[in-house]
């Protein structure tokens, strides 16, 4: 019997923005504001899975490669707080339709699976700061970037001595 993996779908931020987004968080956040997101874990969470088996895992995997959709332009020109989850998030004004019908998808079909799906709307953010326990100051208005996305990727999350590392597995091209 294979171990469990915690798994999500995600979609992965270019290396040259999530350099950019580091830089303007640290110029418009306080160090005491919450614990930085590593720079190489940004990402869109599309679905989280939890924790998998692996003939689980190659079920999904399948199934996301059926997926059909042409790629889009994501803005990311949002900022918020959520004082519950302890989390800084950057996210976008107006979710462009294909992220949407992605997410959509892959959490229907993750809940066809067995993995639980939080009955919460879809909220396309990149966590920016955990433990934000305090209310934050949110940067003025203004900021933004965009990219354009043409695949998605399953992710796992291994915790190792202290940090938590998110590993790409599988990626998926978008595209008709």
């Amino acid at each position: 019997m294979s171990e469990s993996k915690r798994l999500f779908f995600a979609i992965e931020m270019p290396a040259p923005l999530q350099r950019q987004i580091v830089r303007w968080r640290a110029d418009h956040f306080a160090p005491e504001a919450g614990r930085p997101v590593a720079g190489a874990n940004l990402h869109l969470t599309l679905a989280f899975l939890g924790d998998v088996s692996d003939e689980k895992r190659q079920a999904l995997a399948t199934l996301a490669g059926r997926i059909r959709q042409p790629g889009f332009t994501l803005t990311l020109d949002d900022a918020g707080q959520w004082l519950r989850s302890r989390v800084v998030w950057l996210g976008t004004r107006q979710p462009p339709r294909g992220l949407l019908q992605l997410a959509n998808m892959l959490r229907s079909q993750a809940a066809r699976s067995g993995c639980y799906q939080s009955p919460q709307p879809f909220h396309p953010h990149i966590t920016l700061l955990r433990d934000a326990s305090h209310a934050v100051a949110l940067p003025p208005p203004g900021f933004h970037w965009s990219f354009a996305v043409n695949e998605f990727a399953l992710y796992e999350s291994v915790f190792d001595r202290g940090r938590t590392r998110y590993t790409p597995l599988q990626r998926w091209t978008l595209g008709e």
